[in-house]
């Protein structure tokens, strides 16, 4: 099989193409200019990533010996081929949007970025000022050797066959220039344009930007002994020094220079990516505005639910019915509630709760904190392998061990995706038990910024299932038996072929079939095969994929009954929503699983049946809602194109996201 055949488009390629969704978001006029400039940050900071795992974990298949790599579907250097055409593409249309759009954009708010070429004589002095307080307080240093640190910026030369080398780090990447006398205008300089015209006066050569992306797989020998949490920590400074993955350098940088950095970081060209002046791009997260205009988003801050105000008690509340709660136009502070009326309550005896990924000023942990000094017996799992959060989530753990809190951590070789909490209580000598199964982190601040599900129950059967679900990761059940649930790596894979098994056998029997699918990502082989047959006996499939898509659709004989649209907004979409028709009787579940492999067979992942009708009415009127996206939806063909559904939709407040949040502030 190649690298993209009509049958399967390859995973790294597709995540490409999601990126290019993102960079056309930057320049997507519509969207307002801070936010345009956002987005190009989140392309660069994906980018960064993408090099770090992905490309480091294709350069791993070439150490492979050659017998054995033969034997590979995707050949590695062939695929890093592709890539490096792919992204130099994108850097290409990147630079092109930041000069072409946002420079002169910029200039129309009179914001002005300028370099070291253009400084009126009272800003060049500022400018030599500013760099020699810099080296007062010994912020930077020329050095002639370094080790190149991973994702750092530096600026680099050659003289005299002599590398000189200064590392950017430690001081804002902008700096907003003093007033002009008489001048109603704003002048911002990169930081580093500042510290090169100070180099270049003094070292008489030019300098120029380069960014080296370095492996940050934590490679752990034998994970299945020892201690796995130990060996981790031992693992994360490593992430800094792994094998050089990408160089990214300046299009003008000379040959000779080129040529040094190749032989000083021992890559080659495959390794070399051309960029613009400017490297680090993700610091536009902070790019200043000194103005007074209003130049992001219009807020849409999240919904308080009304109905909720009338129960004196949210046990109440999900007693009388399932809740539902829809992240970030619904307000996290509902969860938070019932989290915290658990920590206080007196008839509360347990809480049971798996957090993946933790904000750096947890609320969360806080609370479980509390819940143990009310002398609630709290047991939490903490995946020590979340990528990226490691540190942050080993850091946690202590202080909840430390406050009394039984915390399990990583099992080796299965990461917990699943984001699930569990709440005993003891009322009148009767046993209550709540569960919450979400399709995001329990975590405060991407709250804000993700689209998820997270469903509040106290339905028995449900409730049931999501202990067996803990005393699994407690290690007292092998496996968990669960009647309502989904759960990997035991029952996700065969739950949902024989869910699509059943459309097909619809369509067989002369009903009427569809299936609707909302996934983050859709890469599993046996899944995509069985969504064709489906397709080919007539099934009606639907999917919202905001990023990897395997699945090549609208292909005869193949997936002709298969449309896929990607959704990229303002809100990272990142729910999981599964409805099939189920002759009449739709079946429509949520959870934290992607149709990929990793999901099904690799990560303890939950996902949940939605039974309340008046939920599956607004779960679906959601989702029906972004099929409909006239203004952010891309089609994904069997290119990967990218083109919009609808390429000259002018109003933003017809875009799905803003429909949805206008939905729901009017169903309360």
């Amino acid at each position: 099989m190649s690298l993209n055949t009509k049958q399967y488009y390859n995973r790294d390629l597709s995540w490409l193409r999601f990126n290019h969704r993102v960079l056309q978001e930057a320049q997507d006029a519509r969207n307002p200019l801070y936010e345009r400039i956002k987005f190009l940050a989140i392309f660069s900071s994906n980018l960064d990533e993408f090099f770090k795992v992905r490309v480091s974990d294709i350069r791993q298949i070439k150490q492979l010996d050659k017998w054995l790599r033969k034997k590979l579907v995707s050949k590695p250097n062939k695929l890093l081929k592709q890539i490096k055409k792919e992204v130099d593409k994108q850097q290409n249309e990147f630079g092109k949007i930041f000069r072409t759009q946002i420079l002169p954009e910029l200039k129309s708010h009179r914001i002005h970025l300028i370099d070291e070429k253009n400084l009126t004589p009272s800003q060049e002095k500022f400018c030599v000022n500013f760099y020699e307080k810099l080296l007062e307080n010994k912020q930077i240093e020329i050095k002639e050797e370094v080790f190149v640190e991973n994702e750092k910026l530096y600026l680099f030369a050659v003289k005299e066959e002599q590398e000189l080398w200064m590392k950017i780090d430690g001081v804002s990447r902008f700096v907003v220039l003093p007033e002009e006398k008489e001048e109603d205008q704003h002048y911002i300089m990169f930081v580093d344009d500042i510290i090169r015209l100070n180099l270049q006066k003094h070292y008489e050569v030019n300098f120029y930007e380069v960014k080296v992306s370095r492996d940050a797989e934590l490679y752990i020998d034998n994970e299945f002994s020892g201690n796995l949490l130990e060996k981790i920590q031992e693992s994360l400074p490593k992430r800094d020094v792994g094998q050089v993955t990408r160089i990214l350098v300046d299009e003008v940088i000379p040959e000779t220079y080129l040529k040094q950095l190749k032989k000083s970081l021992d890559v080659n060209e495959t390794d070399i990516v051309v960029g613009g002046r400017y490297h680090n791009f993700k610091d536009f997260f902070s790019f200043p505005n000194p103005t007074d205009q209003d130049l992001s988003f219009v807020d849409l801050p999240p919904i308080q639910i009304k109905e909720l105000d009338q129960y004196s008690s949210m046990f109440d509340a999900v007693l009388e019915k399932d809740r539902l709660f829809s992240y970030p136009y619904e307000s996290f502070d509902s969860f938070l509630r019932f989290i915290n009326e658990a920590a206080s309550d007196t008839t509360v005896t347990e809480i049971k709760m798996t957090l993946y990924r933790m904000s750096s000023d947890s609320k969360v942990a806080q609370v479980l904190i509390k819940a143990v000094e009310n002398n609630i017996k709290v047991t939490i799992f903490i995946e020590t392998k979340a990528r990226f959060d490691e540190e942050n989530n080993i850091k946690w753990g202590k202080i909840l061990e430390e406050k009394g809190v039984k915390v399990h951590y990583s099992y080796p070789g299965i990461k917990v995706h699943s984001k699930i909490l569990y709440v005993k209580r003891s009322l009148d000598g009767e046993e209550q038990n709540f569960a919450y199964i979400g399709t995001g982190n329990f975590n405060e601040k991407t709250a804000k910024i993700y689209t998820d599900f997270g469903l509040l129950t106290s339905k028995k059967k449900i409730t049931t299932d999501i202990a067996n679900v803990f005393s699994v990761l407690e290690g007292n059940l092998i496996i968990p038996k669960t009647k309502k649930i989904l759960v990997s790596p035991f029952t996700t894979r065969i739950g949902f072929t024989e869910l699509i098994q059943n459309e097909i056998e619809a369509v067989e029997s002369g009903d009427e079939a569809s299936i609707v699918l909302k996934l983050n990502s859709l890469q599993d082989e046996k899944l995509i095969t069985q969504l064709y047959k489906a397709s080919n006996k007539g099934v009606q499939i639907k999917i919202i994929c905001r990023g990897i898509c395997c699945l090549v659709p609208g292909v005869k004989l193949q997936s002709e009954n298969i449309e896929v649209i990607s959704i990229v907004d303002r809100f990272l979409e990142h729910a999981r929503v599964f409805i099939f028709s189920n002759k009449g009787k739709e079946k429509i579940y949520i959870g934290s699983a992607d149709y990929m492999t990793r999901n099904l067979d690799h990560r303890i992942e939950v996902v949940t049946p939605i039974t309340d009708n008046e939920i599956q009415f607004k779960i679906k009127q959601i989702i029906n809602l972004q099929l409909n996206d006239a203004v952010k939806a891309r089609i994904i063909d069997e290119n990967q194109k990218n083109n919009y559904v609808q390429e000259h939709h002018e109003s933003y407040s017809e875009s799905a996201q803003h429909k949805i949040y206008e939905y729901l502030k009017s169903y309360y």
